[in-house]
């Protein structure tokens, strides 16, 4: 068990982020079997030559840290963590590679050669694998972010966590990860970082090795179904709608950008856009604006006209 003790520092500081890098971390190890998931199924490419991360990666209870260095925000990018992973210090990368427990002996003995040569590995299989699909999973996990941060504001830090995972929960004043570690750390003024991610699926992680901010990794809301074909729209609500509003309300059960529905059903951009305000007007969606994106999801009027429960 993990205990975080949201100290009157780190108490008022929770945030969300998103990290591409802990998401080649998990594809990678999704394609090692180390953490494979039937919701992944679907997915499931070639993995490229990449034998030394692939080395670190089949480490079964610690991979390190710096490789994936706990993201500013919602907005990082790849480019920027591959920037911070290069320049991790050779000492902290040296502390990390020996706590992971796993076989690195293909990696070079100097802690700043094998640093350079996992980010360049890193950056291969972001843009083999994990940049042409990053659109969708950006959406997801922006999506998730957006739920979370609903919760957090209509219900407090407890309502939040109540639904993040079954391992975690909040006990007073402490937030409890229930995992093998068993540790108790006061958060600082950072306070506690939430990074949903997509293959972290159905497991529950926590960063807490120094210098970096504690974070808690958990399963974003909606991987089951990211992989998955869009549902074809009821006959009888496209013979009322029109078949694309009503193809476009059946997607929503999650929230999505019009980019990414657009991408989804081979649509212009403009025409979602269009359908979309026309189904927000009539009380069937409702949007948020999230960054520089708008979301839009499905309100209870739109769910009961799906369901047929008017």
């Amino acid at each position: 068990m993990i205990e975080l003790v949201l100290t009157a520092a780190g108490a008022q500081r929770v945030r969300f982020a998103i990290s591409p890098l802990e998401e080649v971390l998990g594809a990678v190890q999704t394609l090692l079997g180390v953490r494979r998931h039937p919701a992944h199924l679907p997915w499931l490419p070639a993995i490229p030559d990449v034998p030394e991360l692939a080395a670190v990666l089949s480490a079964r209870h610690y991979i390190t840290e710096f490789l994936s260095p706990p993201p500013d925000g919602p907005e990082t990018t790849a480019s920027a963590q591959l920037r911070a992973v290069r320049a991790t210090p050779p000492a902290q990368v040296a502390l990390e590679l020996g706590m992971v427990d796993a076989d690195l002996s293909l990696l070079p003995a100097d802690p700043a050669a094998a640093r350079d040569l996992l980010a360049s590995q890193l950056e291969t299989v972001w843009h083999a694998l994990l940049a042409p699909e990053w659109p969708r999973l950006r959406e997801l996990l922006a999506a998730d972010i957006a739920y979370r941060t609903r919760q957090l504001g209509s219900g407090g830090i407890a309502a939040m966590l109540a639904e993040l995972h079954p391992r975690v929960r909040l006990s007073e004043t402490s937030v409890l990860v229930d995992v093998q570690a068993r540790e108790r750390l006061e958060l600082d003024a950072r306070g506690l970082l939430l990074i949903p991610a997509v293959f972290a699926w159905p497991n529950v992680g926590v960063v807490t090795v120094p210098p970096w901010q504690v974070s808690l990794l958990y399963p974003a809301r909606g991987v089951a179904s990211l992989w998955t074909s869009p549902t074809e729209p009821p006959e009888a609500l496209a013979e009322v709608l029109g078949r694309t509003r009503a193809l476009l309300l059946t997607s929503l059960d999650r929230p999505a950008a019009t980019t990414e529905l657009a991408r989804r059903h081979g649509l212009a951009p403009a025409t979602v856009s269009a359908h979309l305000t026309a189904l927000r007007a009539a009380g069937l969606l409702a949007s948020e604006r999230r960054g520089h994106r708008v979301l839009y999801r499905r309100t209870e009027l739109g769910d009961a006209l799906l369901t047929g429960k008017l």
